[in-house]
């Protein structure tokens, strides 16, 4: 796991836990609309509070298979504040649209992390229920108009619609923040800075088995395209990529 995912997912067990062991904890950190007000600090901490153990559980399993690549790919500050940025301005929307719906869990904040995983790879194979094969964009259109019919029509009891699709409104106009203020060409190059086939010579002792499995298929097709045509045929992105599983006597320093 990546630093901010791995400390997001300690944080949310230990809260649960207080939640568990601790009279007052879910009342102190939850949403209440209504007393937003009086408690501004709930529209933050109520992103690790849960319902139960299936509501931590699906809600930290999404954050591990997307975070990692989403973190990999902007950075860890860049990341950490997505994720802030989803958070809160799911905790906004439902405020504005459901204002007397209490409101708890990391849903909003992981929603904005999954739409930018679409917005980075469109195309990715998720798959539904661990069965149904769907490309990420698809799901994300599905995922958010199904929580605005619901929570247009009230139709799924105890589900924060509003936070959900606030999440996804965050995690998009960062993105496409981070976009507009670095230039598309700037911003792609300081994410993935340029790194020489001379850099990845050893490319042969990458072990796709030791790869996190949502960067395993993306691993296997650079390796792949590199026996077919050589290391010259990467982009720098691809280059990038490759560099954080190639062994550290092969890596890049970090820029300074």
């Amino acid at each position: 796991m990546t630093p901010w995912v791995r400390r997001l997912i300690v944080a949310n067990i230990v809260v649960f836990f207080l939640e568990q062991t601790v009279p007052g904890v879910v009342n102190s950190l939850a949403l209440v609309p209504a007393f937003v007000y009086r408690q501004p600090w709930t529209i933050v901490t109520y992103m690790f509070v849960h319902a139960n153990f299936t509501h931590i559980l699906f809600n930290m399993l999404a954050l591990y298979f997307f975070g990692p690549r989403v973190e990999e790919r902007i950075g860890s500050l860049r990341f950490i504040t997505l994720y802030a940025v989803s958070g809160v301005s799911g905790a906004i929307l439902s405020t504005l649209l459901a204002p007397r719906a209490a409101v708890i869990g990391a849903s909003g904040a992981v929603f904005g992390v999954m739409l930018a995983f679409a917005m980075f790879w469109p195309t990715a194979q998720i798959y539904i229920m661990a069965i149904l094969p769907i490309e990420a964009r698809l799901a994300v259109f599905l995922m958010a108009g199904l929580a605005l019919w619901s929570g247009l029509h009230g139709s799924r009891t105890g589900v924060a619609d509003f936070a959900h699709l606030g999440g996804f409104v965050g995690g998009w106009l960062y993105i496409k923040w981070l976009g507009m203020r670095h230039g598309a060409r700037r911003f792609r190059s300081k994410v993935t800075p340029k790194i020489g086939a001379d850099k990845l010579t050893n490319w042969q002792r990458v072990d796709p088995k030791s790869v996190h499995e949502v960067n395993r298929d993306e691993v296997n097709r650079i390796l792949d395209k590199i026996s077919v045509s050589g290391l010259n045929s990467l982009t720098p992105q691809e280059r990038q990529f490759l560099a954080n599983f190639v062994p550290p006597d092969d890596r890049v320093p970090p820029p300074t």
